[in-house]
């Protein structure tokens, strides 16, 4: 198909989120049901509180950077919809980034197009932007630091991580993968790293000495060159950002831009199986222990897969983030986005046909949220006491996305995104003999 190429699918998707937005507009003039999501709204009011030389945080509910507050200044001073358009660029953006990183690693044409159609045409993420929510923002930068990161660009990378982590504090789950990544086999002193190619993989596989991480073998090479100004410069940026913040709006910007998000408790619209706990202990004081209990298995098991599948960087940051998601406190619809920026960059290595497998998880996961959204509604709407059902409905949701990550990870020719240098120095030994 001719018309199948990355600029025909971005045209398409532009104007398509252009009517959605102007659509939205005029939804929220004549309908009850608005389309705008509520926190683009709060978003809007903390920028037209800058504006006024005011601080964000006297809007409440605003816990975000003031950075997207002066983002959206323009809210105030051109249109209220440029939001939408800023988020809306943004997710086209991660479109663009998903067909650049795919060609960098040699995939064909068609399947790149293929699996950029993932992102830009997937519900959850061409409503997110233009009913006004930040997340594009943030995927655009996460694709970006793996850029940087494959043509060897590190300090570009860490002034961006650095700064992502400021923006939205979750990505800091990515620190210990682009730490580990950053071995001197890949990264070689004064040396680009060397990528592999997609068509390579099958052939290579068995040769490449593709085993897991230790932390032995970490803690051997940790303070490398590249480890090093990655860590500083990337620590520099955050630590500049957030104590320039907090010179201007103080204690209120670390509680309420960091330090709430690390306690955060949600007893309404939440998919989380930690939901029934926080809503019959909602207003009481929750133990160290309690919380300790609560937050042990998601890290053991992100320990698991970082060490398991750090090597193939895209593929670790998916099932990382799927894995976060799944297990933390508050789960809300948005959070999907994290991973569903990064499900594209995996799809050319997955042996999953869509015909039977991949229809069939979407299937599950479709069916479980749908499930547990009915008794929401019930919860929400009617006012039913439903709340057991409704953790029922979560324990049932997580158990949906565990399976779909093991069938995922099964499922996927697991490969280094770089060349070891001693593999890359065998192979160029042998083509001289």
């Amino acid at each position: 198909m001719a018309w199948l190429n990355i600029g025909s699918l971005l045209t398409f998707s532009a104007i398509f989120r252009v009517i959605l937005i102007v659509y939205g507009e005029w939804q929220d003039s004549h309908m009850e049901v608005r389309y705008t999501d509520v926190d683009y709204i709060v978003f809007s009011d903390a920028a037209s509180l800058v504006a006024s030389g005011y601080s964000p945080y006297q809007r409440t509910t605003y816990r975000y950077s003031p950075l997207l507050a002066f983002l959206l200044l323009p809210n105030s001073l051109l249109h209220r919809s440029w939001g939408k358009f800023l988020f809306s660029s943004a997710d086209l953006l991660v479109g663009y980034f998903i067909y650049y990183i795919l060609k960098l690693q040699k995939v064909p044409e068609k399947l790149c197009n293929y699996s950029v159609m993932a992102w830009l045409f997937n519900p959850f993420t061409f409503t997110i932007g233009t009913r006004g929510n930040c997340e594009p923002i943030v995927s655009a930068m996460i694709l970006w630091i793996i850029v940087c990161l494959m043509k060897g660009n590190v300090l570009q990378s860490a002034f961006w991580y650095g700064l992502v982590v400021h923006f939205r504090i979750y990505p800091i789950i990515y620190s210990i993968p682009i730490i580990l990544v950053l071995d001197p086999n890949f990264f070689p002193s004064g040396q680009k790293p060397v990528l592999r190619n997609w068509s390579a993989v099958q052939k290579e596989r068995s040769e490449d000495e593709n085993g897991q991480f230790t932390l032995h073998n970490l803690l051997k090479s940790i303070f490398t060159r590249n480890r090093i100004i990655f860590g500083l410069v990337s620590g520099l940026v955050f630590v500049f950002c957030t104590g320039l913040f907090y010179c201007l709006y103080g204690w209120e910007f670390l509680h309420e831009a960091l330090l709430y998000h690390l306690t955060r408790t949600d007893p309404r619209h939440n998919f989380s199986i930690y939901f029934y706990h926080i809503y019959l202990h909602y207003g009481n004081d929750i133990s160290v222990v309690e919380k300790l209990v609560s937050f042990l298995p998601q890290f053991l098991v992100q320990l698991v897969l970082i060490f398991s599948f750090a090597r193939d960087l895209p593929f670790c940051f998916f099932v990382q983030t799927v894995s976060f998601v799944a297990f933390n406190k508050v789960i809300t619809a948005q959070y999907f986005v994290w991973f569903f920026c990064l499900l594209p960059l995996i799809l050319p290595w997955s042996k999953m046909k869509l015909k039977w497998g991949g229809l069939s998880c979407i299937l599950l996961w479709i069916g479980a949220q749908t499930h547990w959204l009915l008794w929401g509604y019930l919860l929400e709407f009617k006012g039913k006491n439903v709340f057991l059902q409704l953790w029922v409905a979560g324990l049932m949701f997580l158990a949906a996305n565990i399976f779909i990550l093991v069938m995922i990870i099964r499922q996927h020719d697991c490969s280094s995104i770089f060349k070891a240098l001693e593999y890359t120095r065998s192979k160029h030994e042998a083509k001289l003999e």
